[in-house]
């Protein structure tokens, strides 16, 4: 996939216009470079984006849970700094079962890029400061198994650190989102604005992922930066709290990445009060602004699935535990034969009830509810009375589809994300490397 900025803005895809994206600018401590390495063979897409922070920043991350992980999420898990002074983000190449010269080339990578820092440092800064190849956090994605880049990469580091742009707009920060994509057709950017206490703060965030997603994160990079003074321990636990009903809420193919991250990054310039722990009434206004920032990215991911033409949303109701209804909602959006029949715009019911059978939890026929959006297919354990084929055709055609459940066992519920299952998502896959 060759994108980059211009190709972008000639994109007739509705769900890519510059103007659906919030207008991110300035956050105070952090600045951006974005630039093409040539990692696709390719001079025109940008494939290489270094976040860097003067300043240092606290911050906190989340991986994924598969038991093969990418050589950066070791290097990123071997850190024991609360502070980092950059994260660089390489498309193309996920660093997967590159063994020990994967690992090298990573700390080759952050011995360049620390030196080269510590040498902007002293051009820029009054009080220069030595920045520690430990000190550089990494995310990768792209294939696995191929040889890591490491000397395109770093050969591509003065140029990296030529174009850093120190104050940042909406077109750098589109470039940003633009250049951690794979096979994304639209970049993912999102912000929020609110009060820590009595300070106003700014939460913005870019993501990429579109495929290989389920059932934590998927093939996701996600990255938000907030000017908020938080530490490292504050951001982690609320981190953690928001990830569950946002980035792992998400489903596009029931496959789960080797380099799933998602990050957040405090360069806490806003100088608001000390807050000690994430229960402090000061941080309601951003733990709610941040789970709005995270489920905005993480909507963004399962829209923008692989071949998608339809955006899917699971409502489980009233089931027994959070976790029965977990089961339900990805049991459905997980389903090949769900995601094909509402491709075909089919209002295959069976095919939901099939899904909610499979799922393991116990099930009372009786008081079991299905609706296609506001129409109701099922209760009581059969076909509703009032339900009417062509309502339910009509139904099928629109772009955003809800499928309700209501198990009626307890009162717990879960909401899941996911997208159709279209000819497209074979070609892509089938094509990846080719």
């Amino acid at each position: 996939m060759a994108i980059n900025f211009g190709d972008f803005l000639n994109l007739n895809n509705k769900k890519s216009k510059l103007g659906d994206f919030q207008d991110l600018d300035h956050i105070d401590g952090l600045s951006i470079s974005t630039i093409s390495a040539n990692l696709y063979n390719n001079n025109e897409r940008n494939d290489l984006v270094m976040f860097y922070f003067r300043d240092g920043a606290e911050y906190a991350s989340v991986y994924t849970q598969s038991n093969i992980i990418s050589e950066n999420i070791k290097w990123n898990l071997s850190l024991k700094n609360k502070k980092i002074s950059a994260l660089l983000v390489n498309t193309r190449n996920a660093n997967v079962f590159t063994g020990k010269k994967g690992y090298q080339g990573l700390k080759d990578i952050a011995e360049e890029l620390s030196f080269r820092l510590s040498e902007l440092q002293i051009k820029d800064e009054e009080k220069p400061v030595k920045i520690k190849s430990n000190s550089i956090l990494f995310g990768c994605t792209g294939t696995i198994g191929e040889k890591f880049p490491t000397e395109k990469i770093k050969k591509n580091i003065p140029e990296l650190i030529e174009k850093i742009k120190y104050t940042q707009n909406k077109y750098i920060w589109t470039k940003a989102a633009l250049g951690i994509m794979t096979t994304d057709l639209a970049p993912k950017l999102a912000m929020e604005e609110c009060k820590v206490g009595t300070t106003n703060v700014k939460i913005y965030g870019i993501a990429k992922g579109s495929g290989m997603v389920f059932p934590n994160m998927a093939t996701t990079l996600g990255f938000v930066f907030t000017d908020a003074n938080l530490s490292s321990n504050v951001l982690q636990k609320l981190l953690r709290k928001n990830i569950e009903t946002t980035f792992n809420a998400i489903s596009c193919d029931g496959d789960t990445s080797t380099n799933d991250m998602v990050s957040i990054f405090s360069t806490a310039k806003a100088k608001n009060s000390k807050i000690k722990n994430m229960n402090d009434p000061k941080l309601k206004d951003f733990d709610l602004s941040l789970h709005s920032v995270l489920l905005n990215l993480a909507k963004r991911v399962a829209a923008d699935g692989e071949g998608a033409s339809k955006f899917i949303t699971v409502f489980v109701n009233n089931a027994k535990t959070q976790e029965d209804a977990k089961k339900v909602a990805f049991s459905i959006a997980n389903s090949p034969l769900v995601k094909t029949a509402i491709a075909g715009e089919d209002c295959n019911y069976g095919r939901v009830i099939m899904a909610i059978g499979k799922s393991g939890i116990n099930i009372n026929l009786s008081k079991l509810i299905i609706k296609f959006g506001d129409l109701k297919i099922i209760e009581k354990g059969q076909l509703s009375n009032f339900y009417n084929e062509n309502e339910a055709a009509e139904y099928m055609k629109n772009e955003r589809i809800e499928l309700y459940v209501d198990i009626g066992t307890g009162k717990k519920s879960f909401k899941a994300f996911t997208m159709d299952l279209t000819k497209k998502y074979i070609e892509i896959n089938a094509d990846y490397r080719t």
